[in-house]
């Protein structure tokens, strides 16, 4: 018996950046097709992108100008490929993305948007920032939160260095050590105390580290939020991304 054909779905680019962030996306994009679309069906799915080390010294520097220029090469890429939309599964990186700047070859789904989102669908008032140094004392969480309304913390100075340090010597490296995890989860206990009533995991390789089983507060997982939001809107479940880039 022939199968049927699906109906028509836009297809997906993702723009890597971190390579384990990207993967658990591009996993999690597939998976979410196959629960929703049924065995062995997913959207289309494209990926690329630089490696991260030919950025980290402009990160260093603050050039987030020189990032967002960067990207520029591997969304046409994309583009050219026939994606319809793309993610950029990278948190830090959409401090680059928010830059004024040419208008990407392609319209983004936003990271941040997609978190804060589900952050207000779930009732939450105040939510620890786990990420990057970048990230953590970055304009993308305080500005997507803020304009839901939401509160927002991060760890200690301390602290903060010791979720990034373990972020780039370990996380995206593949190295996973159940000490970091134990760190971490000390650290979402003193979130919690803070006043926190969840905890955004938005550097994309941390959902890897910390499951909810190991969280003291429910989590809000970028990498996997954000696959879901693309699936939704490449099978028409979810408006299609218009932003090329810019200020929000």
């Amino acid at each position: 018996m022939a199968r049927a054909e699906p109906a028509p779905m836009r297809h997906i680019g993702i723009l890597s950046h971190s390579f384990e962030g990207a993967s658990l996306c591009y996993r999690t994009t597939c998976l979410e097709g196959v629960r929703r679309l049924g065995a062995h069906l997913h959207p289309e799915v494209t990926m690329t992108g630089i490696a991260m080390h030919f950025m980290m010294d402009a990160y260093e520097a603050g050039d987030h100008g020189r990032v967002r220029e960067l990207f520029h090469p591997d969304i046409a890429k994309l583009a050219a490929a026939g994606a319809d939309f793309f993610v950029c599964p990278d948190n830090t990186a959409h401090i680059a993305l928010e830059l004024d700047g040419e208008a990407f070859a392609l319209p983004c789904l936003h990271i941040g948007e997609v978190v804060a989102e589900r952050a207000k669908a779930e009732g939450r008032g105040k939510v620890g920032i786990l990420g990057t140094k970048y990230t953590m004392t970055g304009p993308v969480y305080p500005g997507a939160l803020g304009r839901r309304g939401i509160d927002w913390a991060v760890p200690d100075e301390a602290d903060r260095k010791l979720i990034n340090d373990v972020i780039f010597d370990e996380l995206c490296l593949g190295v996973f050590k159940d000490s970091s995890r134990e760190a971490y989860v000390a650290i979402i206990r003193k979130l919690a105390a803070a006043g926190c009533d969840s905890v955004a995991l938005v550097c994309t390789e941390i959902p890897l580290l910390i499951t909810p089983e190991d969280s003291p507060l429910p989590i809000l997982d970028s990498t996997r939020l954000l696959a879901a939001a693309a699936v939704e809107a490449a099978i028409g479940e979810r408006p299609m991304p218009t932003w090329r880039g810019g200020p929000l």
